[in-house]
């Protein structure tokens, strides 16, 4: 359970945290918006895990979410996840937590900056940090090809290491908190209005409004993601029907704590526009100096170093395991549903290494990530409503967990999970229609896959 807790947490700590609260504090303004926004996302994210501890339970084995899918609607609808998993969501999380490894890097090693070109063809240049992050991601996918023992290893040890940093900061920046910061940045603290990095302000509608507490969601639900990726490795964990559940709870209950606490602790510290205005986006950087001097550059970029690594490993272990699952039922390549000699799927590991070094020369791993977090969300809702489909289609099976607080709880995500759907398709198209165009692309992908199935007999 701890292993599984570890997997949970650690692959939910990257960079976000560190960067995303200046972009949201943009779109709402306000200290109190700010906590609302992180305290919405906290309870979706918990709701989620605790209503997909049934489905662990009734399913625990390798590939978590694209079981429950193609269990509870169709094959069609599970392959669309996976596709969609393997084409950006997973790959392109690793890209960037692997990016972001190599820019706080850079704060020690200033020979592997992003602003430094290795290589130049035209309009394409290769940054030393772009190499370090492609190293990064190829040396954690390697000690994971050596079974699950070295990775369960680096996940556990790296996120102690990370939650203890974490914590220690929040405590030492509450105890450095300065009392007008404070007092100023709560003095109008439900002003929901934008908060522009120049330092103007301005007005909402009420249509507009809902759309920027959407918007601002976006990073605060890619810094909460991943925490499913330990439903993946379901058949590699003792007892699943037992700990899947318990460490999809206590997992990201004790993330959504951290996260609160180092949104109060960076008001605490920094006035609201140098939150809004923070050096591309790194308010963990601005904290840091505000509690220990020019020396907090270096405490936070180690801080990251470690969360993104560690975050890496847990997404590059579990992630895995989905494609092995497909490829087992045929609908991926056949070659990925082999295990090697220390019983983990080796070649769809370095499949996936190989779409996530592509993604990091891209270049657009960002936007790819911004333009997915709209389909994410549309899979927790799928999710998470087969809960209530499964109970009707199969009323007898064994359910060694039951979602709690079912049916209201479940009930409370799937429309607060529409809602937000509906807010970023009406005020931030921009967010939603390419994500979507991705996942459409899967279905011609799927057809040809069954295709191929039924020809060789496979």
């Amino acid at each position: 359970m701890l292993d599984g807790t570890m997997i949970v947490a650690g692959s939910m700590i990257g960079s976000g945290i560190f960067i995303v609260s200046a972009e949201m504090l943009r779109h709402v303004g306000s200290s109190g918006w700010l906590m609302v926004v992180w305290l919405i996302t906290g309870f979706m994210t918990v709701a989620a895990a605790v209503s997909y501890g049934e489905l662990s339970a009734m399913f625990p084995k390798a590939g978590g979410q694209y079981v429950y899918l193609k269990e509870s609607y169709n094959p069609l609808v599970g392959f669309l996840y996976g596709w969609s998993f393997f084409a950006v969501i997973q790959t392109g999380t690793i890209a960037a937590v692997g990016v972001a490894f190599s820019k706080f890097t850079a704060y020690l090693l200033p020979a592997v900056s992003e602003d430094k070109v290795l290589l130049s063809a035209g309009n394409f240049h290769i940054s030393p940090a772009q190499v370090l992050s492609i190293a990064t991601i190829i040396l954690l996918t390697y000690i994971n090809t050596r079974g699950l023992k070295s990775g369960k290893l680096i996940q556990t040890s790296f996120t102690i290491i990370k939650l203890v940093s974490l914590f220690g900061l929040v405590i030492l920046g509450l105890l450095a908190a300065k009392g007008e910061v404070w007092d100023a940045n709560w003095a109008n603290a439900w002003d929901l209005h934008a908060l522009n990095k120049d330092g103007s302000t301005g007005s909402y509608t009420m249509g507009a409004a809902l759309g920027a507490i959407a918007a601002a969601m976006v990073g605060s639900i890619f810094s909460s993601v991943a925490w499913e990726g330990v439903t993946f490795i379901g058949g590699e964990i003792k007892n699943p029907k037992r700990n899947l559940g318990l460490s999809l709870f206590l997992g990201t209950f004790v993330v959504t704590i951290v996260y609160l606490a180092a949104n109060i602790m960076y008001t605490a510290v920094l006035p609201l526009q140098e939150i809004a205005s923070a050096e591309k986006d790194r308010v963990a950087v601005a904290a840091s100096n505000a509690i220990f001097g020019n020396i907090g550059t270096y405490v936070i970029a180690v801080m990251i170093m470690i969360s993104t690594f560690g975050c890496n490993n847990g997404l590059v272990l579990a992630g895995a395991r989905v494609y092995y699952t497909m490829a087992k039922d045929g609908l991926f390549f056949k070659k990925t549903g082999e295990l090697n000699r220390f019983a983990v799927p080796e070649f769809a590991l370095w499949i996936q290494c190989l779409v996530a070094c592509l993604l990091c020369l891209s270049g657009r791993y960002g936007d790819l990530l911004d333009m997915v977090s709209f389909v994410v969300v549309i899979f927790y809702v799928l999710t998470i409503l087969g809960v209530f489909i499964l109970r009707k289609k199969r009323p007898d099976a064994e359910r060694p967990y039951k979602a709690f607080a079912y049916p209201v709880l479940p009930a409370i995500f799937i429309l607060m999970g529409l809602a937000f759907c509906v807010l970023l398709i009406m005020y931030k198209p921009g967010f939603t229609w390419p994500g979507l165009i991705i996942v459409l692309i899967g279905i011609p992908i799927y057809y040809l896959a069954v295709a191929n199935k039924h020809k060789t007999g496979s």
